[in-house]
């Protein structure tokens, strides 16, 4: 078991996150099955919430009421994938079948928040939150706006048993299946054959992480996708390769770490390293982020408590 406290600025921000009779807090307790507690400093006026329980469902806790401190409310929570529903996030980009790409949950909305705020924004959580998507939604809205010439992204090649020299091929046939969740954001949003033609034409440019070394990337989108199996040189590398009007997005997945010393895993040690630097943004995402079937949200539950299981004291 663990505590958590959070400190809140005054009054009226306490009375807007715990809403009439503390519902909203009883809410988080309920669907958490965690303890949450508030009191008032009698002396300088402001309040602490206190969350207590399982480690993982305190952080989840935590992220609820810190996502409700920055847009001043509560959302009501998804019980199922929707097409258009949950939080009616601002339009992003229109796609090439002329539906609305949108934020679908309260982080989603601030992670789109935070690319437009920051130059280099972190994003960490789950399988099916929306990462790698969303920043190519607003990589895309960047391009089409001007505000950038052209689109970067890169992921790391970790072999899982196959060496590229021995695939057969090319060396694009040979990375291509490595870069292929890339290319099916793309295709969601304008399209094959558009993506296609920014390609051949150099707008987009997808490769793997290595070819980023010695290059200074200047008016551009870079996003570095799966960066939780790059090692801790190649994480500076990239981050280093920013030139003038270039924003970077770094999105991945502590969970599924391919690397074999997991520890050395360059996003796992950028939290620490890098946490202190006020220009970069770090967005966490958590089950209820995920915006496929909701059997995926299921399945990442069901391995969060095998990985961390609550082991009950007895007096």
């Amino acid at each position: 078991m663990v505590t958590k406290k959070i400190l809140l600025n005054n009054f009226d921000e306490a009375m807007r996150l715990f809403g009439s009779k503390d519902e909203n807090l009883r809410s988080i307790e309920t669907a958490l099955g965690v303890q949450i507690f508030s009191r008032q400093s009698p002396s300088r006026g402001d309040f602490v919430i206190s969350v207590r329980g399982a480690s993982g469902k305190v952080e989840e806790a935590v992220r609820r009421i810190e996502d409700a401190r920055r847009l001043g409310k509560f959302e009501p929570r998804r019980t199922s994938v929707e097409t258009t529903g949950g939080v009616s996030g601002e339009v992003v980009i229109v796609n090439h079948a002329g539906k609305a790409v949108k934020a679908r949950t309260i982080r989603q909305q601030i992670y789109a928040d935070a690319i437009e705020e920051y130059d280099v924004v972190v994003a960490i959580g789950p399988a099916g939150t929306g990462k790698t998507y969303l920043a190519v939604a607003c990589a895309l809205k960047f391009l089409q706006t001007g505000r950038i010439s052209k689109i970067v992204l890169t992921r790391p090649v970790v072999e899982a048993g196959e060496k590229l020299g021995f695939l057969p091929g090319d060396f694009r046939e040979k990375v291509e299946p490595y870069l292929k969740p890339l290319y099916d954001s793309f295709y969601s949003i304008i399209g094959s054959d558009r993506f296609r033609a920014l390609r051949d034409d150099d707008v987009i440019e997808i490769i793997p992480l290595a070819y980023m070394r010695g290059r200074t990337v200047e008016d551009a989108f870079i996003i570095l996708d799966e960066a939780q199996n790059t090692t801790s040189s190649q994480m500076l590398m990239f981050l280093t390769r920013l030139g003038e009007r270039a924003k970077a997005v770094v999105t991945g997945d502590v969970t599924q770490i391919d690397l074999e010393n997991k520890e050395k895993s360059g996003l796992v040690e950028s939290q620490k390293v890098l946490g202190g630097i006020a220009e970069i943004k770090f967005v966490k995402f958590g089950e209820d982020d995920v915006v496929r079937h909701k059997i995926v949200r299921k399945i990442i539950g069901a391995y969060e408590k095998w990985q961390h299981p609550v082991v009950s004291k007895k007096s």
